[in-house]
């Protein structure tokens, strides 16, 4: 669980990057989210958008995504959805680095 002052880190740093993930009219089936998987593993952060015709999942709904992918939900903002998980890749520059 990240605290609040990590929270708002990862927020400000969401506000940087463009959605690397699109959600259509299938939602959050299982190839959305082994794309939400890879992206996490590859930048940590990911700012996922929702098109106008896919309603934004209930705070119940976010959170069984994010225990399914061991990660966290940032916020969210409008019809975008920030998630972030520590990735073991090598290599990579850590979202959280110093």
């Amino acid at each position: 669980m990240i605290d609040k002052k990590t929270r708002l880190e990862l927020r400000s740093k969401a506000s940087l990057i463009k959605p690397t993930v699109w959600v259509g009219k299938d939602g959050f089936n299982e190839k959305v989210l082994t794309q939400i998987n890879e992206e996490l593993f590859n930048h940590e952060l990911v700012k996922i958008s929702l098109q106008e015709s896919v309603s934004m999942p209930s705070e119940f709904e976010l959170t069984e995504m994010a225990v399914k992918l061991n990660a966290e939900v940032v916020t969210t903002i409008g019809k975008k959805i920030i998630l972030y998980k520590h990735s073991e890749k090598k290599g990579i520059k850590h979202v959280l680095d110093k």
